[in-house]
C-alpha cells in the first residue's frame, strides 16, 4: 500500500509564491525519478518539473527560472517552490513518481492532486 500525498496548494496573488510538498508513504523499497505536472480544464495534463534520484533536473520552459523542484530522500518527499506565479499557472498540480515496493513491482505512481490558484 503505497501512496503520494500532496499539500500547500491554495489561492495566491499574481506574483505570489507558494511551496507544494508530496510525501510518499508505504511498503516502499525504492523510489526513482519523481516529478510535477499540472491540469487546468479543457487541457492535457502537462509536464512541470521532474528530479532523478541523483538531483538532476528537468523544467517545461513555461516555469524555468520561477519554479524549483528539490526532494528529500531520507523524508521520502518531493518540493515544488513556486515563485513569481501567473494566472497561467492555475491548474490542479499533480505528484509522481517511480517507486519500486518492498515485494521488487516497480510501478508509476499518482497523488490526488492539489488546486493552484492564481487569481487578484
Amino acid at each position: 500500500q503505497v501512496q503520494l500525498v500532496e499539500s500547500g496548494g491554495g489561492l495566491v496573488q499574481p506574483g505570489g509564491s507558494l511551496r507544494l510538498s508530496c510525501a510518499a508513504s508505504g511498503t516502499i523499497f525504492n523510489i526513482g525519478a519523481m516529478g510535477w505536472y499540472r491540469q487546468s480544464p479543457g487541457k492535457q495534463r502537462e509536464l512541470v518539473a521532474t528530479i532523478t534520484s541523483g538531483g538532476s533536473t528537468n523544467y517545461a520552459d513555461s516555469v524555468k527560472g520561477r519554479f524549483t523542484i528539490s526532494r528529500d530522500n531520507a523524508k521520502n518527499t518531493v518540493y515544488l517552490q513556486m515563485n513569481s506565479l501567473k494566472p497561467e499557472d492555475t491548474a490542479v498540480y499533480y505528484c509522481n513518481a517511480i517507486i519500486t515496493d518492498v515485494y521488487r513491482t516497480i510501478r508509476n505512481y499518482w497523488g490526488q492532486g492539489t488546486q493552484v490558484t492564481v487569481s487578484s
